[in-house]
Formats: structure tokens, C-alpha cells, sequence
């Protein structure tokens, strides 16, 4: 069995309210002055044979735009770590939101895995609702689109293979088409949630994410987190800064990246 290492690469943050990141007030009382600021992550998945780039990250001018804290760019961040994005041959885009489907071009022999039900949703006639598409960013879905038609985007229908021991599974809600990623490790299989988990918090409470286009899928989303887990230490939020207090960081202490396949420190 493919065993992998998986990192989190810490690329930016954002300062916000809770109120910003849960759809419902808890009932233990109101979060809405507590502060829950965001972070941006990209993740690789990698062993002796491959490397394998999970979402992209945005660029500058994305983050100019939203009103974000850069920290280090996310192709800087790649190369920090010793990954030339020119040789990556396999980029899994959890989504094609702007936050994780930026910098396309930066990996030019790379086939991106995408759900068919991603590409519809974000070419479809939800995006005439402007509460929809806040999040995309048309450039970054044209290029996509543009990848479609050089042959380079291989397509998934719910579920697929990426490589052994490397899956991804659609777990709507968040989008139509959001995918998380299962990955096989020495302490068993790690699961990227994405966006079908921003914070523990969602998990924790059962209380989703305001950007949400399905509120009941996102909730059924949360089950097959769990199953495919099989524990809730293996669930890893898209977005939450708790992942870097929670896990080892990496040996190159100047890089803002954390190790997924080794146990947490603060379990959850």
C-alpha cells in the first residue's frame, strides 16, 4: 500500500468575526464579537514516486482585491519546499473558488482533477446570481475551461482515484461540486475536508459555513468526512489557523507549513 506525507502550506489570513464563519448562533450564547480569523491553505501529497498539489492557492491580485493577508505566495511557498511547480504532473482542485483554483498557469504539465459537477456549477445559470458567484473568480474559470479544452483536466464523477492511495470524493454543499481528499498515511488515512469543513467548529457544532449553496448536502457532506476518516483526528479543515497550533511543523521552520500525516499534537 502507497503511504504519502501530507503538508499544509499556510499562504494567507484574513481577520474576521465568528459571526463570518458560522450560518447559525450556537445555542450556548452569542459569537458575534468573538474574533475567528481564517487562514488559506494549499496541501501536498507526496512520497518517493510522486507529488501531488492540492488546490492552488490566489495571487496578488486576488488577494488585493478580497482584502486578504498574503504570507508568503503559494507558488513561493511550493518552491520553499522544494517543489517546482513545472514538474508537478497531478493538481487536485478541491473547488473553483478564487482562494483555491488561482495560479493555474503556474503549473504548465500539470492535468487537473476537477468534479464534472464543479464545472457546471461554475459555468452554469447559478452563476447569474451574483450571492453565487461572489467567491469565483471568471478569470481563474476561463483558464480552467481553457485546461479542458488542451486536454489537461481529467474529470471525476463522485468519486475517483488520483493515484494508489489517493482518492477524492464529492462532498457537496459548500458548492455543487466540492471534492474532498483521502489520503493514505502511516497514521492512517488523512482526509482534506476543503471546504466541506472550514473550522473544527463547523464539524463540532454541526453549525455550517454562511457560503453555502446546499445546506442539507453540506450537512450530509459531513458524514461521509467521517466515514471516510474513520476517526475525527483525520479530518482536516480547509481553514482554520487551529490545524497549526495542532500539528508538527515542518523541519524548515521559515516556511508557514504543518505535517498532516503525523498525529497531533492538541488532538481535536
Amino acid at each position: 500500500m502507497s503511504v504519502y506525507e501530507v503538508i499544509a502550506l499556510r499562504y494567507a489570513t484574513h481577520e474576521r468575526p465568528a459571526s463570518a464563519n458560522l450560518l447559525y448562533a450556537p445555542p450556548d450564547g452569542d459569537p458575534h464579537d468573538a474574533a475567528m480569523p481564517i487562514d488559506y491553505f494549499v496541501w501536498v501529497i507526496r512520497n518517493d514516486e510522486r507529488v501531488v498539489v492540492v488546490d492552488t492557492g490566489f495571487d496578488w491580485p486576488a488577494c488585493e482585491a478580497y482584502g486578504r493577508t498574503m504570507l508568503r505566495h503559494p507558488v513561493e511557498g511550493l518552491r520553499a519546499l522544494g517543489i517546482d511547480p513545472a514538474t508537478v504532473r497531478d493538481v487536485i482542485v478541491t473547488h473553483l473558488h478564487y482562494d483555491h483554483a488561482g495560479n493555474l498557469s503556474a503549473f504548465p504539465h500539470a492535468t487537473f482533477h476537477l468534479q464534472d459537477a464543479e464545472m457546471a456549477y461554475a459555468t452554469g445559470r447559478c452563476m447569474c446570481h451574483a450571492r453565487l458567484r461572489g467567491a469565483f473568480s471568471v478569470e481563474d474559470v476561463c483558464t480552467m475551461v481553457r485546461r479542458v479544452y488542451e486536454g489537461r483536466v481529467a474529470f471525476v464523477d463522485g468519486t475517483g482515484e488520483i493515484a494508489p492511495g489517493i482518492t477524492v470524493h464529492a462532498v457537496p454543499g459548500h458548492t455543487r461540486g466540492l471534492q474532498c481528499v483521502r489520503v493514505e498515511t502511516a497514521r492512517g488515512p488523512v482526509v482534506l475536508a476543503s471546504d466541506a469543513a472550514h473550522f473544527y467548529a463547523n464539524l463540532a457544532q454541526q453549525n455550517p459555513f454562511p457560503i453555502v449553496v446546499d445546506v442539507a448536502a453540506m450537512m450530509e457532506s459531513w458524514r461521509i468526512l467521517a466515514r471516510l476518516a474513520g476517526d475525527p483526528e483525520r479530518i482536516v479543515p480547509g481553514h482554520d489557523p487551529l490545524v497549526m497550533a495542532r500539528y508538527p511543523r515542518h523541519p524548515k521552520t521559515e516556511i508557514e507549513a504543518v505535517l498532516l500525516h503525523r498525529p497531533p499534537q492538541d488532538p481535536a
